[in-house]
């Protein structure tokens, strides 16, 4: 029997400082996230970082927690049950971090009689602290299920589905407020994890020449954050027909004092209104659920600096979430993962 594991990053239990330091540790700890020896990953994480972040997260997710719970976890919760009312499979949900995790799915879908799963990343961009990371711990947990075999969906960020779902989402919530300049905002990632995803070892310059899609075919660009988040853009605009000087790309979440992609989302947003922007249209391609970085980061903070800033309005665009174009692209792929019919990776 054939079944689907939806996996997404993960949420604290709570907003509460301990059920937050908890989750922070286990995320920051990931070698594939703070890729630094571990000594000194401990000393950074355990040692700096959750003496003081702890308690700023935590009130950060006091801002968007909902009745219901963490944001990410109850979108998530309902783009599987959309899902399993689309599809002739069992499907399930796990979390890269946090209580909710990608063994107690597969659990879940072995005791359904599951044998063959379809882990579907919700990561359209391939990165080492998203995707890969995913694929180490499916690696990890599979020989607790010896009569189960694993496949991993790869990174989206082309796919047809993918950008017509993405498409008609934005159109939907610019119906009636027209785009005058949109802000693509990816998740960032330190420049030295672009490199080290370079299966050539020599391809990645992080230049507008190697990370455009039109040069050549190099096997890097399966694996480049950069290549692939400037290629959405691309298609995007192409596809909704904002002009050239009407969009730009940029970076959010930075965390430490590395080199991370550019421009950075807030310094850009907030330069803006100087800039002659006044109404500013703000997607975030790399979340397909609306979660801490793009409520309470972008929608607030983010928000708030650009209104002040002498900013007249800010659209924020919604995630893909449990929208119906997007439940249609997964169950596209389900079902062409039923029919052997879909490129994976296997485990």
């Amino acid at each position: 029997m054939k079944g689907i594991l939806l996996v997404n990053l993960g949420s604290p239990d709570s907003p509460s400082k301990q059920d937050v330091k908890n989750y922070l540790d286990e995320f920051l700890m990931d070698p594939l996230v703070i890729d630094k020896p571990f000594l000194l990953r401990a000393f950074l994480v355990r040692g700096i970082i959750l003496q003081s972040r702890p308690a700023k997260t935590g009130a950060a997710y006091e801002k968007i927690w909902t009745d219901e719970g963490s944001p990410l976890i109850v979108i998530s919760q309902r783009l599987k049950a959309a899902l399993s009312e689309s599809v002739e499979m069992p499907v399930a949900l796990g979390m890269r971090y946090g209580s909710m995790s990608i063994e107690k799915g597969l659990e879940e879908l072995s005791s359904q009689g599951v044998t063959e799963t379809l882990v579907i990343p919700l990561y359209p961009h391939y990165a080492m602290s998203s995707t890969e990371t995913v694929m180490d711990k499916c690696k990890e947990v599979v020989g607790g299920f010896p009569k189960m075999s694993v496949q991993i969906l790869p990174a989206f960020y082309n796919n047809n589905q993918y950008l017509e779902a993405l498409a008609k989402s934005i159109e939907e919530a610019t119906a009636e407020a027209p785009i005058e300049h949109m802000l693509f905002s990816y998740h960032g990632l330190p420049e030295r994890h672009v490199y080290k995803t370079d299966v050539t070892a020599s391809h990645c310059s992080l230049n507008e020449v190697c990370c455009d899609s039109d040069y050549g075919s190099s096997e890097a660009h399966e694996f480049c954050y950069r290549h692939q988040c400037l290629n959405t853009t691309k298609h995007l605009v192409a596809r909704l027909g904002i002009k050239e000087g009407a969009y730009t790309t940029a970076f959010q979440s930075r965390l430490g004092r590395d080199e991370w992609l550019k421009p950075c989302s807030a310094a850009t947003i907030e330069g803006m209104p100087a800039q002659g922007v006044k109404n500013l249209t703000v997607v975030a391609p790399s979340f397909v659920a609306d979660c801490l970085e793009t409520l309470e980061e972008m929608n607030m903070d983010n928000r708030e600096a650009f209104m002040e800033a002498g900013g007249e309005s800010f659209n924020y665009v919604p995630c893909l979430n449990d929208n119906a174009f997007w439940v249609e692209a997964l169950e596209s792929w389900c079902s062409l993962w039923g029919a052997n019919n879909l490129r994976t990776y296997s485990i």
